[in-house]
């Protein structure tokens, strides 16, 4: 089987800014699908490719079949192997097996869910059910509408539920993986230490940077607001990447309800409330905006709506409310540093590298004492009360899993 070249058409992706950028990796060609599928039984005749997706870390595609449409996805063996992507399928079986729609990964005649070929490694999905709302949103960018956020939240407790009992070790490290072992100790200070030795890239870049000071500037004092609340942190296995952009939805309408959960490619063992708070980072703050100086970047109707939503299946107390607001800040980091070794160690793009580092690994940290940073911390601050004060406390309803 003859590997994809560097030289095939490449595509329009979305970068890490506002604006298109040119993909790093070279677009999928039918050709190159129709090789890949013939390791896969369960798919009939190749006969048209009909999309690419713009997502930047991979390339992928659906290539209408006589079975019907697949999506073929392609990575560069040093960002996801076999074993890496095994990883993911086990996890996305077990959510299906109790009972989370989700689409699982095809397998090959061979028996793996992944395929290598070189230096990529490929993976294939039947396209799932749903009406892809969001194909283009670029990340960072929110609901369209408070009913997608309640709905959305309430199917991000009900892969928490169906998650309980996945008892799979941590990931070991890799590019682009959103992991939650450094701010969740009480001690930061030598796991972050640990995170970056295991990692050469990362370790390659901040050679030249005080950054031992920079993480005491803009992360240390999050984390000691932080500490009364580690208790909360129970392990769990999650999603890691609750977009809008990697769910399909019942309809074309703003009332349309969550039909399927896809792109696990971020998962690991964190935490419900990591993922949750990530769900409020990737969907409630408008950060592609901030550069434009925009006034109000934080929609705290669809805070609102996503919490309710989640509340109505797994409720949250006031305690895991506050811990909640006191994670937010430090939600990113860990991602941050894997996508660092991402641009650094994988595509070597200085520009992108500075963007992960000073952007969003320490520029999302301080974005919190602003006035918009404040008034959503304030929100969640609020929210607690609320519930403190209920006669009826939903401290005694919480599931072990939204811990």
């Amino acid at each position: 089987m003859q590997a994809a070249s560097h030289h095939l058409t490449r595509v329009i992706s979305h970068g890490m800014g506002a604006e298109p950028v040119i993909s790093d990796w070279p677009a999928l060609t039918s050709a190159e699908v129709a090789r890949v599928l013939r390791h896969y039984p369960e798919v009939g005749q190749p006969l048209r490719l009909e999309w690419h997706s713009p997502r930047p870390f991979s390339a992928a595609c659906v290539m209408q079949t006589a079975s019907g449409p697949v999506i073929v996805k392609r990575h560069h063996a040093r960002v996801r192997d076999v074993v890496a992507l095994a990883e993911e399928h086990r996890f996305v079986a077990h959510l299906q097996a109790n009972g989370l729609p989700v689409s699982p990964a095809l397998a090959t005649a061979d028996g793996p869910t992944a395929l290598a070929d070189e230096y990529w490694t490929y993976e294939v999905f039947p396209l799932a059910p749903g009406v892809d709302l969001y194909r283009e949103a670029m990340s960072w960018t929110p609901f369209s509408s408070s009913h997608h956020a309640h709905s959305a939240g309430r199917m991000l407790a009900r892969l928490h539920q169906a998650s309980a009992g996945y008892d799979a070790p941590a990931r070991p490290a890799r590019p682009l993986v959103s992991s939650f072992t450094i701010f969740s100790q009480e001690d930061p200070v030598r796991p972050l230490q640990a995170f970056i030795e295991q990692r050469p890239a990362i370790a390659d870049y901040l050679q030249e940077r005080p950054w031992r000071g920079e993480v005491a500037q803009h992360l240390l004092p999050w984390h000691a607001g932080l500490k009364p609340y580690l208790d909360e942190f129970t392990p769990l296995w999650t999603h890691n990447d609750w977009h809008a952009s990697n769910l399909l939805w019942s309809d074309a309408t703003g009332q349309a309800q969550v039909q399927t959960v896809l792109d696990f490619g971020l998962c690991d063992r964190t935490c419900a409330l990591h993922d949750l708070a990530t769900a409020i980072e990737r969907n409630i703050v408008e950060w592609l905006a901030i550069p434009q100086r925009q006034v109000q970047l934080v929609h705290l109707d669809l805070l609102d709506a996503m919490l309710d939503g989640y509340a109505s299946v797994l409720p949250l107390n006031a305690r895991q409310t506050r811990a909640l607001a006191a994670l937010l800040p430090l939600v990113h980091a860990e991602f941050a540093l894997a996508e660092l070794d991402y641009f650094h160690g994988v595509t070597q793009s200085p520009q992108n590298a500075s963007l992960a580092y000073d952007t969003y690994f320490l520029g999302h940290a301080a974005w919190f004492h602003t006035s918009e940073g404040q008034r959503l911390l304030t929100h969640l601050q609020h929210r607690a009360d609320a519930l403190e004060h209920k006669p009826d406390s939903a401290s005694a309803a919480v599931n072990q899993a939204a811990r």
